[in-house]
């Protein structure tokens, strides 16, 4: 392997570590096999980082990448919890209020166990929407889907999360979700 290859490969690892981890550990919810997953994902870039011809951005074709990577997971796993219970205290309280603290952490065992519950490309749909925060255009990218597909997917993920957790006092959790 070329030195600039070499140099190109570790200045993409530190641009795009953090966001491909992050959204792997959203979908599996354990710390060490989205670790083994990225390191998938960039052993992947290794073998196919000559074919990269630009279309899309770097970060898109990761995500692409990362999104492959973690439905095999899916698939292997099927049938075992996806989000661990490690998933939750990854998650600090700003408050710092017991009650609060509390409440909070109640409210997100809550939506953790629905996004569960979310059949594979809702969740992923959802989870670049709502916690990574893409924009529709992205999500489409990293999913090669239509924007209007995103769209579509995003409402009907909205509508079955609102239907597992129900309606709160607050008139929903999802609601919230629903920006």
């Amino acid at each position: 392997m070329s030195e600039d290859l070499c140099e190109r490969i570790g200045a993409i690892y530190e641009a795009y570590y953090d966001d491909i981890y992050y959204f792997l550990l959203y979908f599996t919810g354990s710390q060490d096999d989205a670790e083994d997953m990225v390191h998938e994902v960039f052993s992947r870039l290794l073998r196919v980082l000559p074919q990269y011809d630009g279309r899309v951005t770097m970060k898109t074709w990761l995500f692409s990448i990362a999104k492959y990577i973690a439905i095999d997971h899916y698939r292997k796993q099927k049938w075992q919890r996806l989000f661990s219970d490690s998933w939750l205290s990854l998650m600090k309280s700003k408050e710092g209020l017991p009650e609060s603290e509390f409440e909070t952490k109640e409210e997100r065992q809550r939506i953790k166990t629905a996004l569960q519950k979310l059949k594979p490309h809702l969740r992923i749909i959802v989870i670049l929407r709502y916690i990574k925060e893409y924009s529709v255009k992205e999500t489409a990218e990293v999913l090669a889907i239509s924007e209007t597909k995103v769209r579509v997917d995003c409402h009907r993920g909205l509508k079955a999360l609102q239907k597992i957790l129900g309606e709160s006092e607050e008139g929903g959790i999802a609601n919230g979700l629903a920006r």
